[in-house]
């Protein structure tokens, strides 16, 4: 049983959500593994115990936990302490986590508690990228990439409600298919080598927005697609390197070309207070945390769409 420090508090966990990060620290292919682990980064429950005043206030509350450890002092990027729970900070596929109870969050009243437990790492990593970093605006036409996954369902869904008209890519039509029912006006499967062309033409004029998740030839590509003076945001490289990039696609497109990761404290309640409008996140399935290993084996496969909630 955790038992709370100064200004901490222990959660008895309700739900919690599967993240890629959890794959790759049980594959080993995650920095500075430290073993043994508890798995898991996102969670809502119920605070059961508190070391002192500023968690006392929070016990029997249903709340949503901020994961991220130790950003820093600058809003703009994580310090060297930054970390998330779930390793090397013990994670949230457990009955009960100890965390700082400055990283606590009224859970919104309208979601039930596996949709708030999708949010935290998932939301606010699109939150950051789209808001905070790409600065999107009403109006704006944003292209998502590789959607299915929990960040960039998080991305459609936040910039829809923004007034974007967003496009997507994925490597299924029947994924495509599903990003339509909650507000993409259409989208595109990248198996063609020169799908941006096809997307451009779909589209029928470039977007101001791209955010991807993908790298390797997915990024060379949004170089072409995006409009002259537009924003690229990446968060992330599932197809590796880009191995044909042309900086001079950057520089005579007068591009911003933003790199974001996970949010600060400030992205992630303003995140919470997008969702409080009445959103909601696009769940997969929810499973008992004695299916864990089948539920990692859903999302190693791809084939899920939305998050993969963990029932404790």
């Amino acid at each position: 049983m955790p038992v709370p420090g100064p200004g901490e508090v222990v959660v008895r966990v309700r739900a919690a959500a599967i993240n890629h990060r959890d794959v790759w620290i049980r594959r080993g292919q995650y920095a500075g593994i430290r073993l043994p682990a508890i798995l898991g980064s996102d969670a809502t429950g119920e605070v059961a115990a508190a070391a002192d005043a500023e968690g006392h206030s929070w016990l029997g509350r249903e709340v949503v936990i901020d994961p991220s450890l130790g950003w820093g002092p600058d809003p703009r990027a994580q310090a060297g302490t930054f970390h998330l729970l779930g390793m090397p900070t013990e994670g949230t596929y457990a009955e009960f986590v100890k965390v700082p109870a400055a990283n606590l969050y009224a859970k919104p009243s309208h979601l039930t508690i596996e949709e708030a437990a999708a949010l935290p790492l998932a939301a606010v990593t699109a939150y950051r990228a789209l808001v905070t970093r790409a600065r999107l605006q009403a109006g704006e036409v944003v292209v998502i990439t590789g959607i299915g996954g929990g960040v960039a369902l998080a991305a459609l869904t936040i910039a829809v409600s923004l007034g974007a008209t967003v496009y997507v890519t994925s490597g299924s039509e029947k994924k495509i298919a599903m990003a339509k029912r909650y507000g993409a006006a259409d989208g595109l499967t990248y198996h063609a080598s020169d799908w941006s062309r096809t997307l451009l033409e779909v589209i029928g004029r470039r977007p101001d927005v791209i955010i991807d998740g993908a790298g390797g030839d997915t990024f060379a590509q949004a170089l072409d697609l995006v409009r002259p003076g537009g924003r690229i945001v990446t968060y992330g490289a599932t197809c590796g390197r880009v191995s044909n990039l042309e900086v001079r696609r950057i520089f005579w497109k007068q591009l911003d070309i933003h790199g974001s990761t996970m949010g600060n404290p400030k992205d992630f309640m303003r995140m919470l207070d997008t969702y409080a409008k009445g959103l909601r996140p696009v769940i997969d399935s929810v499973v008992p945390l004695a299916e864990v290993a089948h539920a990692h084996a859903r999302l190693e496969s791809g084939e899920q769409f939305g998050k993969i909630v963990v029932r404790i």
